[in-house]
C-alpha cells in the first residue's frame, strides 16, 4: 500500500511537469519536486504506470475500514489521473463523461424553462420595467465593498468564519494564513495551501466584490474550508498515519469534489441563514459603508440567486462541447444564470481553463450536505448542530471521495 502511495504521489508531480495547473498544493519533500523536474517522464511513460499503480492497488486487500477508504481512494485518484493524462495527450470526453472520471460524479441537468421559473421569482422581488439584468446590476451595484475598506471587511469576516468553525472543531495548534489581494485571475479567490498548516489566500480584486462575497470567501477559502480542510487532512492522515499521497493535492481529481463541496457547505455550518443576516447588517455593512437597511432584501434575493447555480454546470457543458458560441454562453450567463454582466468573460476563461470542475462547488455541496445530514439524529437544535459539526469534521479529516457519499 505505502509503495503505491509513494509511486501515485511521484506521478502527480510528474504530471505537473506537463500541466502546471495540475498539483494545486504539494508539501512533501522538495527533492521529488527536484527530481520531476531534472527526470521529466513522457506522458506516454506516466500513463503506463498509472496502469501499473492502479494493477496493485487492485490487488491490495482491506484489514480495517480505514485501509478500505485509503484503498478506494487510491484507485479513485489513480483514474482520474489516467483520464487526465489522455486528456493532455488529446482525447476528448464528453462534459458528463469527463466528470464522472475525473470527479467521481455527475451533475444533473436541465433546460431553460426550469430555470426562467426560478428567474420570474427574482423578477417579482426586484420590481421595475428595465430588463431584468439591468436592475440585479442596479441593485448589486449598491452592495459594493469600496476598495479602500476591503481589507477591513475581509478581517472582519475571515476572523468571524474561524470564531465560529474553532468554537465546534478543533484547529491545529499552528494553523496560520496569509491574505492577498490581487487581479487578472479566472477565479474570485483562490486557496494556496503551503504545508504546515499554513495558508495564502488571494482574492482578485479586478471586478466588484460584492458585501456577500466577505463571508463567502472567508469561510470557502479560510474557515472551515479550503485552509482546514488540508490542514485537517495534512494532521490526520500526512503527519499521524504517514499516508504520504495525501501530502500532493491533484485539482483535476476527485478530491477537488469534497474540497469544493465541504467549502461551501461550510459556509453555512458556519453562517446559518439568521446569524449571517444579523452579522453581515450589523458589522459587514456598517465596515464596508453600505445600508444595512438593504440586508434582508439582498439575503432573499442571494437565496433565489443560489437556486439558480446548476445552470452554471448546463452553460460550462454546452459551451465545451461546442454547442453553443461564446455569445450564446455569455447571454445565458447573463439572462438564465443572472451572472454580473461585467464577469462574464471572466466566467468562460474558468471554463477554458478547468472544464468540468465547475460541477465540484454546486453539486459538492449538496453532496456534502446529504451526506453530513444523514448523521444527524438529535431533535435539540443545539445537539443535531453539534452533530452536524461532528460528521463535517470526520469527513474533512478522512480519505472518503463522492462515491462514499452516497
Amino acid at each position: 500500500m505505502q509503495d503505491v502511495a509513494e509511486r501515485y504521489r511521484k506521478l502527480a508531480l510528474a504530471i505537473g511537469q506537463h500541466d502546471s495547473s495540475y498539483v494545486d498544493a504539494y508539501y512533501g519533500p522538495p527533492e521529488l519536486e527536484q527530481q520531476a523536474a531534472k527526470n521529466k517522464q513522457s506522458l506516454a511513460s506516466i500513463k503506463s504506470d498509472v496502469a501499473l499503480a492502479q494493477r496493485d492497488i487492485a490487488q491490495q486487500k482491506a484489514r480495517d475500514a480505514d485501509e478500505a477508504l485509503r484503498i478506494e481512494f487510491l484507485s479513485k485518484q489513480l483514474k482520474a489521473m489516467h483520464a487526465r493524462v489522455e486528456m493532455l495527450e488529446g482525447r476528448k470526453f464528453s462534459f458528463d463523461e469527463e466528470t464522472a472520471l475525473l470527479y467521481d460524479a455527475v451533475t444533473p441537468h436541465h433546460d431553460r424553462a426550469y430555470y426562467m421559473a426560478l428567474v420570474a421569482q427574482v423578477d417579482k422581488l426586484l420590481p421595475g420595467t428595465e430588463p431584468l439584468p439591468e436592475r440585479l446590476k442596479a441593485f448589486r451595484a449598491k452592495l459594493v465593498i469600496p476598495k479602500d475598506k476591503l481589507k477591513a471587511v475581509f478581517d472582519a469576516s475571515i476572523a468571524a468564519c474561524r470564531e465560529r468553525t474553532a468554537a465546534f472543531m478543533e484547529l491545529p495548534k499552528n494553523e496560520s494564513f496569509v491574505l492577498e489581494f490581487v487581479t487578472n485571475k479566472p477565479w474570485s479567490g483562490y486557496n494556496w495551501y503551503k504545508g504546515n498548516a499554513h495558508s495564502l489566500i488571494q482574492i482578485n480584486t479586478e471586478f466588484p466584490i460584492y458585501i456577500d462575497r466577505a463571508v463567502d470567501l472567508g469561510c470557502h477559502e479560510g474557515y472551515p474550508g479550503h485552509h482546514v480542510y488540508n490542514a485537517l487532512l495534512e494532521q490526520s492522515l500526512v503527519k499521524q498515519r504517514n499516508w504520504v499521497e495525501f501530502s500532493v493535492y491533484p485539482l483535476f481529481s476527485p478530491m477537488s469534489l469534497i474540497a469544493e463541496g465541504s467549502a461551501n457547505y461550510g459556509i453555512e455550518m458556519a453562517f446559518p441563514d439568521e446569524e449571517r443576516l444579523a452579522f453581515e447588517q450589523k458589522v459587514l455593512y456598517p465596515l464596508a459603508g453600505l445600508d444595512p437597511a438593504l440586508a434582508p432584501q439582498y439575503a432573499q434575493l442571494l437565496k433565489l440567486l443560489g437556486k439558480l447555480s446548476y445552470s452554471d454546470n448546463d452553460a460550462a457543458q454546452a459551451y465545451l462541447e461546442g454547442k453553443w458560441t461564446r455569445e450564446q454562453t455569455i447571454e445565458w450567463l447573463v439572462n438564465v444564470s443572472l451572472y454580473p454582466p461585467e464577469k462574464s468573460a471572466q466566467r468562460l476563461s474558468f471554463y477554458d481553463a478547468n472544464r468540468g470542475y465547475v460541477i465540484n462547488y454546486n453539486l459538492g455541496k449538496d453532496m456534502v450536505k446529504a451526506w453530513t445530514e444523514k448523521h444527524v439524529t438529535a431533535t435539540d437544535p443545539a445537539a443535531a448542530r453539534k452533530q452536524r459539526w461532528e460528521a463535517f469534521k470526520s469527513l474533512l479529516s478522512s480519505p472518503r471521495l463522492p462515491s462514499g457519499l452516497r
